[in-house]
């Protein structure tokens, strides 16, 4: 599962099925209601997305509980404020504020 923040998308992920099938470009998303999935879809020529995957009722279920519950899983593993695509914070380096050259005006370019 590939974790981050693109708008409402927290998550894009794909699913393998027992035979060895694959289906690329599932998203988790967030709704007024919570997470759900949003199947893999295509903008078409009248600039609408339409789906390229469908399932049933009970199958479109049984995606959202199972990505909600790796997504938490995974959320949980993750140290607060950090995705897994982000690095960790700079570290200040230790600058002695009596040292700093002063500003004025004159250095502002505009």
């Amino acid at each position: 599962m590939n974790k981050g923040s693109w708008g409402k998308i927290r998550a894009f992920f794909d699913l393998q099925t027992e035979d060895g099938f694959t289906l690329k470009g599932f998203k988790l998303v967030e709704g007024i209601n919570g997470l759900f999935v949003g199947f893999p879809s295509q903008k078409g020529s009248d600039e609408e997305y339409h789906d390229t995957v469908w399932a049933d009722r009970d199958i479109k279920e049984q995606v959202n509980q199972l990505a909600i519950k790796t997504y938490g899983q995974e959320v949980m593993a993750t140290p607060p404020g950090m995705d897994n695509n982000d690095f960790p914070p700079p570290q200040p380096e230790m600058a002695d504020a009596s040292v700093a050259t002063p500003f004025s005006d004159e250095d502002v370019p505009f």
